[in-house]
This record gives structure tokens, sequence and C-alpha cells, in this order.
């Protein structure tokens, strides 16, 4: 039996959100309260799976940087 879990996801929504606000890794890291590196959102924008605390802390900067609400659906299909 085959347990290993797909790591790699392909290309994730958040992609697109940080192209239509223009924004760069740095942009987030910046805005972040917590500590979130650009490794981190670098992972996330390519699809490594994230741990759900990474992914709020993403998921944070980004309501933040934005001044938007999104939710982690709208930043991941995994």
């Amino acid at each position: 039996m085959n347990s290993k879990v797909e790591r790699d996801l392909g290309e994730q929504p958040i992609a697109g959100i940080m192209f239509k606000h223009r924004f760069k890794p740095d942009d987030l890291v910046s805005n972040s309260a917590d500590q979130l590196t650009f490794k981190m959102v670098s992972r996330a924008i390519k699809g490594r799976r994230l741990t759900s605390n990474i992914q709020n802390k993403v998921l944070t900067a980004l309501n933040k940087a934005a001044g938007k609400h999104y939710r982690l659906e709208d930043l991941f299909n995994y």
C-alpha cells in the first residue's frame, strides 16, 4: 500500500490573486504580523502542500495587504 501524500499540487489560485493585485512575495512578508518567510509564500504559489498554520499566515498577510477578505478556499484548491 502506498501512503505517499502528493506534495506538488501545481500552481494555486493565490498566484492569480497576487498577480491581480500586483503583489510580490515581499508584500506579503512585510504585511505579516507572524513569522512568514519568502520561502513559505513561494511554496504557497507553486502548490507545495502547506500546513494549516502556514496557510493561515499567508491568508492573514494577503488580507491585510489587499484590504479584502479572502478565505482559504479562495487561495488553495487542496
